[in-house]
């Protein structure tokens, strides 16, 4: 593996660094909308899969005392 020295390493990180894309401000702001509306959405459907678990088990168990 061939070594670099510290000025050609800050060239060619410079280098790589100048071929990215950076998204836009809208870009950026569509990703994290989308992210909290999937979270919200995850959110309300675990609760009502946990609360047709816990009725179930309730109406299960119930049948017992």
């Amino acid at each position: 593996m061939a070594r670099t020295n510290p000025i050609q390493f800050v060239q060619q990180v410079r280098s790589e660094v100048s071929k990215v894309v950076w998204p836009t401000r809208r870009e950026v702001l569509l990703t994290t909308v989308m992210v909290f509306i999937m979270a919200a959405l995850t959110a309300i459907y675990f609760s009502l899969v946990d609360l047709g678990i816990r009725s179930a088990l309730t109406a299960v168990l119930g049948m017992f005392d």
